[in-house]
């Protein structure tokens, strides 16, 4: 009677784990169409900074731990668009240049001049490269997008350590005027 008792529960954690996940995987179809059209965006879920340093000072805090901060709140996104690019994402790491605004110390911008190249990755994904011309800072954001719509962001400048996001990717939000 225990040992079922115990199997239940499990069986229980199970199903509602996987029903509280953030966003099921998308048809291939629907993941393909979206990156046909270059116009999605991706929505980050989770920061990975590139210094151990970080990670340490985050584990260092009372009452926390470095994954549960990491783990970012809906809304972190990417808006690739045709004509432009908009990125609003958090920063967590070594700037070499830091500014007394807090808006400007994370990846908060909108770029109208850029170039994206697309390439093919392994196992079936897409990776786009993006060079914005019009922000002095910031060299490359590679997005590499698989058949589930799972997605990696890596953004790499220049007063700043890199920094990647896992996340996945969703069709725009339309703008009703």
């Amino acid at each position: 009677m225990k040992n079922l008792h115990k199997i239940l529960m499990m069986g229980l954690v199970m199903i509602l784990t996987n029903s509280c996940d953030t966003q099921s995987n998308m048809s291939s179809e629907k993941v393909t169409s979206l990156l046909q059209s270059t116009e999605f965006t991706f929505l980050a879920e989770h920061a990975n900074p590139t210094s151990y340093e970080v990670v340490n000072v985050l584990n260092s805090l009372p009452n926390s731990s470095s994954s549960n901060i990491l783990n970012l709140e809906y809304g972190y996104t990417v808006e690739i668009k045709k004509d432009e690019i908009k990125v609003d994402l958090p920063y967590f790491g070594k700037m070499y240049t830091p500014n007394f605004d807090s808006e400007k110390n994370s990846f908060r911008f909108t770029s109208k001049d850029f170039k994206i190249n697309k390439t093919a990755g392994k196992k079936g994904s897409l990776i786009y490269s993006i060079q914005p011309k019009d922000q002095q800072n910031i060299n490359n954001i590679i997005l590499e997008v698989y058949k589930n719509g799972k997605a990696y962001l890596s953004i790499r400048a220049n007063d700043r350590q890199s920094i990647s996001y896992d996340g996945y990717i969703m069709a725009n939000k339309t703008v009703k005027k």
